[in-house]
Formats: structure tokens, C-alpha cells, sequence
């Protein structure tokens, strides 16, 4: 068994739900709703009042020092239900903050930090998602596990209760009077069930869906953080590309431009000893021949860094394969991709994900390695690759692994990394870049 066969694709929940069972699924979902229901009841509700109590305090001055701790807790708890989301309804929730500048110093400082998240529509956003959680989140989140309490209280009721509630109790609508009346409950209590056993995970669903819909960003906040990140990566851009061309620019001025000027040299030394020495002449056209040949080398290794010739040819999915085989150690590859991309986000994959296989084979201390690359449909199409080792863990983006340079290569396309490495391993790098084939396979 592989890591990834404990893993679930970002973004794809259903394969999960639907190797569990239904009464998994409800019973699940109703242990899941049961920390919901204090998160949304208590703490949602309890920082909805001390969020409005800050801002009524910012008329007598004291809310100016004490709103950016709350509105810092806020986000903090919304942020914990954001990936709550991902992780149990694989609901990907983006967080739609604006940045900040450092922390405050001094009475101004607190007064412009305040005014700054005071303009982010985000905080009040997630002011109404506080008082939504506190009222309709919490039903949704109390649902689960009170269909099925409630169900089970009919066949209690069955089972000998109703001998001690006989003629004061109603389950429902049925008035608990005789033993007809207590199998009649224990219908009731079986339809509870049923429904819980359909409905409880789309109530916990509902629950995440409601927290999206305020949680998320909005589509201008979405789109000024495009534009602010295009901004980025386009500086980024332009210095990689400047340092690719100083790279070729000095692998041909060291390798092959001074081989052909040595084959210069000695094609003119073979010219003057042509007629006096043809021994010699001889000897200087085989080093020669042997330069050019190594020139040639040189010249197609070169081209091949620029951009490999099966990557060109086969596309993504046999360049991985081929990549694969020059590792030193064993690498699965497994690709479901539905046709070519374009060149530039096949080239951008192909060099990010040799980079994370070299970084892998020099430092994970691993036995196997795992790829997965496929596309998925989902949030306008979105080309996603995992690679997974069986190694030591604890690898870290500061650590001067080349994780900034591939997040850099993938920034100017809007694509994401995550590193996932506990201490222990195994550690699972996910690269994803929106993009649409340009053909399909048929």
C-alpha cells in the first residue's frame, strides 16, 4: 500500500464518502456536528458580542487598542473553520484577508491598524458569518446528532420505557399511553433514522456551505488578489528569465564555444602541416572530429535543459515517466491527464517536478517514491501533482530545498505549493496549476 492510498485527492471528497458506508457517513457526521455546535454556539456567538462591544468602545478611544486583538482572534477562528472545511467536506476555502503592516507601536499605530481592518470588507464579512454560525450554523451542525438521538429515543421508548412514562409523555406526536403507542414511536424512531442516514452528511455539508459563502472571498477580492499576485510573480518572471539566459549564456561560453574555437585552432594547425607533416595533420583532425563531437554533446545537453525533447514530443505525462527512470531510486508514476497542456505549463510541471524528485533522492533518505499527476474540472481546471516519499519527514520550506524557487516558477501561472512533512515522513509535496487541456484524448 502506498501513502497515497490514504489520501485523498484535494478537491475530489465524494470517493471517500462513497467507500464508507451511509450509516458511517451519519454516524460521522453526527460526531463531527457535536465540536461544531460548541464552536458555533460558543465561541462564534461569544466573539460576535465582544467584536460589536469593541467596535461601541471605539467612540470612548478604548476600541482602538482593543479591536485588532479581536478582530485578530476572528480571524483565527475562522481560519480554523476554513480548514475544517477542507479537511472534512473538501470544501477549499481561500483566505480573503488584505495584508498588514508589522504590529503596532504606539497609540498611532493602534489607531491605523484599527482603520486598516476596518476597511477590509472581509472583517465584516466575517462579523456576518459569526452571527450566521451562532444561529444557522448551529442547527445545521445540531441536526445530525439529534436525528439520530431522537430516533433511538423510539426504540428506547420500545424497549421498557414507556412503562415509566406511560400517559405524561409525547414522543412527537404520539402520546405515549400503551405498548401500541410504544411501537408507533419506535416507527417514528426508525423514520428519524432513516432520514438521518440519508440527510446527516449534507447537513454538515450545508453546514460548510454557509461558512463559504461568507468566509470565502468575493469575486473582486479574488480578482485584486490576482492582480496583486501577477504583479509579483511578473517581476519574478522577468528575473528568472534573466538568469536563464546568463546560464545558457555561460554553459556555451565555457563548454561548446571553447570547444569549437580549440576545433578552430587545430583545423588551422592541421592546414600548415597538411603538406610537411601529414602524420601529425592526421592526429590533430582526429581531436578535432573528437571535439566536435563533444560540442555536438554538449549543445543537445543544453537544448535539452531548455526544454526536453520528449516533454516537446509526448507531452507531460511520458516526460514524467522518462524522468522517472533516471532517478536513482524506484518512482511511481501515475497519470490521468486528459490531453496536451500549454508548452509553458508542461515546461513549468516538468521543472518543478524534478526539482522536488532530485531534492527527494538527496535528502529524504527514502526507499520509494510516489507521483501522481491529473486534471480536474473543478474550479475552472486544475492540473494537480503529488509527489510522496517514504522518508524522514521534516523537510521545510526555509530550508533552502528550492521550494521558493518552485513556488516562484509556479506563481506565474497562479499555481500553489503545499509541503506536508511531519517528522517521521512521509513527505507529500502537492503543486497545482489552473489550466484546461488544449486537446482531449478520445
Amino acid at each position: 500500500m502506498t501513502p497515497q492510498d490514504g489520501m485523498e485527492r484535494a478537491g475530489a471528497p465524494g470517493p471517500a464518502r462513497a467507500r464508507r458506508g451511509r450509516a458511517a457517513s451519519a454516524l460521522l457526521a453526527a460526531a463531527r456536528g457535536l465540536p461544531l455546535m460548541v464552536l458555533s454556539l460558543g465561541v462564534s456567538l461569544a466573539l460576535f458580542i465582544v467584536t460589536v462591544l469593541s467596535a461601541v468602545f471605539l467612540l470612548l478611544g478604548l476600541g482602538f487598542f482593543t479591536t485588532p486583538w479581536v478582530v485578530h482572534a476572528v480571524r483565527v477562528h475562522a481560519n480554523q473553520r476554513r480548514a475544517l472545511a477542507g479537511h472534512w467536506a473538501g470544501l477549499r476555502v481561500l483566505d480573503p484577508y488584505r495584508p498588514l503592516p508589522p504590529g503596532p507601536s504606539g497609540i498611532t499605530g493602534h489607531v491605523e491598524r484599527t482603520v486598516l481592518l476596518l476597511k477590509d470588507p472581509a472583517t465584516w464579512r466575517d462579523l456576518a458569518w459569526l452571527l450566521s454560525d451562532a444561529v444557522a450554523g448551529f442547527l445545521l451542525a445540531l441536526l445530525p446528532a439529534a436525528l439520530i438521538a431522537w430516533g433511538l429515543e423510539g426504540w428506547v421508548l420500545l424497549a421498557g420505557l414507556w412503562h415509566a412514562v406511560a400517559g405524561d409523555y409525547w414522543y412527537g406526536f404520539v402520546h405515549i399511553d400503551t405498548f401500541g403507542d410504544a411501537l408507533a414511536a419506535a416507527a417514528l424512531g426508525t423514520f428519524a433514522l432513516l432520514v438521518a442516514r440519508y440527510a446527516n452528511p449534507y447537513l454538515l455539508d450545508g453546514h460548510f456551505q454557509l461558512a463559504r459563502a461568507l468566509l470565502a472571498p468575493t469575486r473582486g477580492a479574488q480578482l485584486t488578489q490576482r492582480v496583486e499576485r501577477l504583479y509579483e510573480t511578473r517581476h519574478d518572471a522577468v528575473d528568472t528569465s534573466a538568469a536563464q539566459l546568463r546560464r545558457i549564456e555561460r554553459d556555451l561560453h565555457d563548454g561548446a564555444q571553447a570547444r569549437l574555437v580549440s576545433m578552430g585552432m587545430s583545423l588551422g594547425a592541421v592546414e600548415a602541416l597538411l603538406e610537411h607533416d601529414p602524420a601529425q595533420a592526421k592526429k590533430l583532425l582526429a581531436h578535432a572530429r573528437e571535439t566536435s563531437a563533444e560540442a555536438l554533446t554538449e549543445l543537445r545537453d543544453l537544448v535539452r535543459g531548455i526544454h526536453p525533447p520528449v516533454l516537446a514530443e509526448r507531452g507531460l505525462g511520458d516526460a514524467a515517466q522518462a524522468l522517472a527512470l533516471r532517478m536513482r531510486m524506484p518512482v511511481e508514476v501515475d497519470v490521468e491527464l486528459p490531453g496536451r497542456f500549454p508548452e509553458p505549463v508542461e515546461s513549468a510541471a516538468y521543472f518543478s517536478l524534478s526539482e522536488i524528485l532530485t531534492n527527494a533522492v538527496k535528502h529524504a533518505d527514502a526507499d520509494h517514491i510516489w507521483v501522481d499527476i491529473h486534471h480536474t474540472d473543478l474550479d475552472g481546471g486544475m492540473l494537480r501533482i503529488a509527489v510522496t516519499d517514504d522518508g524522514q519527514g521534516g523537510a521545510d520550506v526555509s530550508g533552502g530545498s528550492g521550494i521558493a524557487g518552485i513556488e516562484r516558477r509556479l506563481g506565474q501561472f497562479d499555481g500553489v505549493l503545499a509541503l506536508t512533512s511531519p517528522p517521521g515522513g512521509p513527505t507529500m509535496v502537492t503543486m497545482e496549476i489552473p489550466c484546461r487541456p488544449l486537446t482531449r484524448r478520445p
